[in-house]
């Protein structure tokens, strides 16, 4: 079994479906590192500028849930090809925009091109890899998007410092193109299509449920939560999943089957999925922020403080990969996201306003090799545990959630250091301090939930070894 072959075909598609979820993570870090300036430049708040990583990440979410039907539907060639085109004209709308909402379009627009091509890029892995590589495989899946973090906030820190950061985009444009034509060549169709309904109404439910979750995460920076952009924003959230859950169990084909969820090891694995989206995104907008604002670092420089990190947590990816294939899922899956709780106790545990760069980047060094470890192999040994009619579905509920808690983290975070700053008197750099401070130890208790969580998933799992 070890020595089974992956065809080059495969491998150049996943690089294909790859390197566009790649452009899509190095736009998002790299735009929290111009954050500042963008506030200057168009004169809009923290709450505001977040809608940058929020929108994007909205979009995301409510695209991948609909991956298990489009796969049904549509050959992988021809929903390739359209994510790659959408996510070309998003970069070049953003690239020329003169005003904020401009660039909400641009991003926008990306959205829909990532949220049909990451699911692809695993469904390639999950159909098209021997069982006994595919834990490496999704090491390497999760290490094109992971470099993303890891170049991203030192590429838009150099262009923003030295150029404009309108180059951000231009420069992706030729990788772009560089995808799209390795795709058309090496995407291969290897199940036959079906002519299955497309669900309107449960469309609609899964839009209410994360336009209303996100935006009412989003208004608390500049609103009570007893108030309705907060309360009945998520309110409205919560009637989208009632009616988008009740209309998938009705229906014989679904949009996606939630019969994946009552898997025990899947379920719980998915909330542990969630927990660690939301500590890993928030943590990218803290700290290029707080590195700005408190230490008073420039652009270029929080980018290089984060980018040894970010570039040995990618590393780490394969390597957690080739681990749980020999050996199993609990040794990588559990050791990283310890690692991981450990470095977000330290960050929070040392006073915002007394956390050095040098701090800052020895910590998150320690939390991206847990991260390396075992996210990947969260999503690995999740969907292990589901039979092979239900692997699409529940790779969609992982991509989604995962979107999802992006959004939600970075809408979660910047609400806490918006509101610190919104007090009266003091120095911003020490209420941002103080709101960091406070944001970190809240995704110390959601990473340890996590853990806890991802105990439970693997007792309940037969790939645990």
């Amino acid at each position: 079994m070890a020595t089974e072959k992956i065809s080059p075909r495969v491998v150049g598609a996943v690089l294909a479906t790859g390197l566009m979820s790649l452009s899509g993570v190095i736009v998002e870090t790299a735009m929290n590192i111009t954050f500042p300036t963008l506030m200057r430049q168009f004169g809009i708040t923290t709450g505001t500028v977040q809608w940058m990583t929020t929108l994007y990440l909205l979009i995301v979410a409510c695209i991948v849930p609909i991956s298990s039907y489009l796969k049904r539907r549509f050959r992988m060639r021809s929903l390739f090809i359209t994510a790659n085109l959408l996510f070309i004209a998003g970069i070049l709308i953003d690239a020329c925009a003169t005003s904020f909402p401009w660039l909400l379009m641009g991003r926008a627009i990306q959205g829909f091109g990532t949220g049909i091509a990451l699911p692809l890029m695993f469904n390639i892995i999950l159909e098209q890899v021997p069982l006994s590589r595919i834990g490496m495989m999704t090491g390497i899946g999760t290490l094109v998007t992971a470099i993303g973090p890891a170049i991203g906030p030192t590429y838009g820190g150099i262009l923003v410092t030295n150029l404009n950061w309108r180059y951000i985009f231009w420069i992706l444009v030729p990788f772009l193109v560089v995808s799209f034509f390795v795709g058309i060549k090496t995407i291969q169709q290897v199940t036959p299509t079906e002519p299955v309904r497309f669900d309107v109404l449960s469309m609609v439910g899964i839009v209410v449920m994360f336009s209303g979750f996100i935006y009412g995460f989003s208004a608390v920076s500049t609103h009570a939560w007893v108030s309705w952009p907060v309360a009945g924003a998520l309110g409205l959230g919560v009637v989208g999943l009632v009616g988008f859950r009740y209309r998938s169990l009705k229906l014989s084909t679904p949009l996606i089957h939630l019969q994946a969820l009552k898997n025990r090891a899947f379920s719980g694995t998915l909330a542990a999925f969630f927990l660690i989206q939301i500590a890993s995104l928030g943590l990218s907008f803290i700290l290029p922020n707080f590195l700005q604002l408190v230490t008073h670092q420039t652009a270029f420089m929080a980018g290089l403080i984060v980018l040894p990190g970010a570039a040995i947590g990618a590393m780490f990816a394969p390597l957690g990969g080739q681990i749980l294939d020999r050996w199993g899922a609990k040794r990588p899956i559990l050791l990283g996201l310890g690692l991981a709780v450990l470095a977000l106790i330290g960050m929070a545990a040392t006073a915002a306003h007394r956390l050095s760069a040098g701090g800052v980047l020895g910590l998150y060094v320690l939390y991206m090799i847990g991260i390396g470890l075992g996210f990947g192999n969260m999503m690995t040994s999740g969907l292990k545990n589901l039979s092979a009619d239900l692997k699409a579905d529940g790779n969609a509920l992982m991509n989604a959630l995962q979107q999802f808690a992006g959004a939600m983290g970075t809408a979660l975070v910047s609400a806490i250091i918006a509101a610190s700053q919104a007090v009266p008197g003091s120095t911003t750099a020490i209420k941002t301090a103080a709101g960091s401070q406070t944001a970190l130890i809240v995704l110390v208790v959601t990473s340890g939930i996590a853990w806890a969580l991802m105990v439970w998933a693997l007792r309940q799992s037969t790939d645990t070894d």
